[in-house]
């Protein structure tokens, strides 16, 4: 086999190897020749060359989210490592393991003017769980760093950077190993819910009427069936779940702007939990945050093996587990209370579902119109990816069929790295892809095409109503030109010329007969990966979309 000359790449190059840092990013450059070099020839990695590093990130990124493993992202010294920071925080904020491996220039070649050069050491301070800045040589110091490191983004669950000066010659190989690597063992500790915790918040729950139970973002399957049949059984509790939530039951609530937007103070006031359960990643809606921020429930509880935010301002306890785990324990101590908090919010959710219908069945050809169309023919048992933004909100008013997974960064809720995700969630995954769009979203990363490893069966579909469509939406919408030019970005621009150029397929619809023979064109082709562009008319969308809100009273 062979491997770079360099010690210290070698010890970085077995370490990994010996966590199961197994999947490889690797954008070209010069400094990190050693470790490119040690990663390429070793076929225990799997190895990607992605030009832009901001694109690479975001792939490493979409990888770790479906494997659930730390992916590696290994770039040159200099701004090349800047561009890695979006993805970073994302992964930060996300709870993704995600490893940085940055080559840097030897401590005496900092500031004295030499090219490509900048200050790396703790450059992610903010956002990086661990910082391991590692001298030239080879040693156990440097182990015990890159352990660590490693350690780290597995069992807390996020991003961390690992500095690695070399000085030249960086092309030099061997066929021998000549480091002797220390690898030590990860340990993770068994969360469990303390006794005491059990009897009190179970006589809590068992004396409430009004539970609310809210659940933000999840992986796909991560909570058992059992627990989720059970809390629907309860009269006295609603389930609230989003798109991204990826927890379905036919008593749940999906559509939480769909169902509260329309609510008076009165009725927010009736429906204001004494409880609030909270678990997942970050809530999407806007308005449930609004509600609970100022209807406050009296307790709040979050469960997550490591983070509880305070989003309502009311946070009172972080249960220290997952979900299956708090379930597991507190379910046996849990009463059916009388109660008719589920009953009532089923009672209205029913007659928002039959105003939405109604107001859909009359609506004009728009982005929340063409929304209605593409999620009720996505196929089945598919990965669906929506770009932030305008795409992941009106996404959250429409049912998906519960065998589509479906995933969104809203970590930090960027729209600079959809596509790329998308892109590597497909290789990791190695489901069938759909990513749904925005015009803007798609061209800020539109870099992310210019990858070899992107799946024939992957879609996207592009939703083009000329510019930041969201910004019509928001408060402070003006029709003049600092907004059309600054706030919404107004383009004429197309996605034709950049399938071309990568090799997709190409389809466009601009009403609901070319989306309806669009989107069949899209499904029934997989010879190469294709994009269907999706035209909105621009001055109407929020006409529509309010209209919709309207409607619902």
């Amino acid at each position: 086999m062979i491997y770079p000359k360099i010690p210290l790449a070698q010890s970085i190059i077995e370490i990994c190897n010996a966590k199961g840092v197994h999947d490889i990013i690797i954008s070209p450059g010069s400094r990190n020749a050693p470790l490119t070099i040690g990663f390429t020839n070793n076929p225990n990695f799997r190895c990607y060359s992605i030009a832009d590093e901001r694109c690479a990130a975001f792939f490493a990124l979409g990888i770790a989210q479906q494997t659930h493993k730390p992916v590696a992202v290994v770039c040159t010294s200099g701004s090349a490592l800047l561009n890695y920071y979006p993805a970073l925080a994302e992964a930060f904020y996300s709870q993704i393991p995600f490893i940085v491996i940055s080559a840097d220039r030897p401590f005496d070649k900092i500031d004295i003017g030499d090219g490509q050069t900048i200050r790396q050491e703790n450059v992610f301070l903010n956002h990086s769980l661990y910082n391991a800045n590692l001298r030239e040589e080879a040693s156990e110091e440097n182990d015990v760093f890159i352990n660590e490191a490693i350690n780290v983004a597995i069992a807390h669950k996020g991003p961390v950077h690992i500095n690695v000066p070399f000085e030249e010659p960086l092309y030099q190989t061997t066929n021998k190993l000549t480091v002797d690597v220390n690898v030590t063992h990860l340990f993770k500790a068994h969360r469990s819910v303390r006794v005491e915790d059990i009897i009190a918040f179970s006589t809590l729950w068992n004396h409430s009427q009004k539970i609310l139970v809210l659940v933000g973002e999840c992986a796909p399957n991560s909570v058992e069936q059992k627990w989720i049949d059970q809390l629907a059984s309860f009269p006295s509790v609603v389930v609230m779940t989003e798109t991204t939530s990826n927890l379905h039951h036919p008593s749940f609530i999906n559509n939480i702007d769909t169902l509260i937007t329309p609510f008076t103070d009165k009725e927010f006031t009736e429906l204001q939990p004494r409880i609030l359960i909270t678990f997942g990643g970050m809530i999407v809606s806007k308005r449930v945050k609004a509600f609970l921020r100022k209807y406050k429930p009296r307790h709040h509880w979050h469960i997550d093996e490591l983070r509880a935010y305070d989003t309502f301002g009311i946070l009172t306890k972080h249960f220290h587990a997952s979900p299956n785990q708090f379930f597991l324990q507190f379910m046996p101590h849990l009463k059916e209370v009388k109660s008719d908090y589920k009953t009532t919010f089923e009672t209205i959710h029913q007659d928002r579902k039959n105003k939405h219908c109604d107001y859909l069945s009359k609506a004009k050809f728009s982005d929340l119109k063409a929304f209605e169309d593409i999620l009720s023919t996505l196929p089945k048992n598919i990965q669906l990816q929506i770009s932030n933004s305008a795409a992941i909100r009106y996404a959250q008013l429409f049912d998906i069929d519960s065998s589509i997974q479906v995933f969104c960064n809203r970590g930090t809720s960027g729209i600079d790295g959809s596509t790329s995700t998308a892109i590597g969630a497909a290789v990791g995954s190695g489901k069938p892809t759909v990513l749904i769009t925005g015009d803007v979203s798609f061209l800020y990363d539109s870099n992310a095409l210019w990858n070899n490893y992107i799946p024939k069966n992957f879609k996207i579909i592009l939703m083009n109503n000329g510019g930041g469509g969201i910004f019509r939406i928001l408060p402070g919408h003006q029709e003049n030109e600092t907004f059309n030019t600054y706030f919404e970005t107004s383009h004429c621009l197309t996605a034709e010329h950049l399938a071309k150029m990568y090799q997709f397929n190409y389809l466009t619809a601009s009403d609901k007969t070319t989306l309806s023979s669009g989107l069949k064109q899209l499904f029934q082709n997989n010879d190469k990966p294709a994009i269907l562009e999706v035209f909105t008319p621009t001055r109407e969308n929020n006409k529509v979309l309010s209209g919709y809100f309207k409607a619902l009273v």
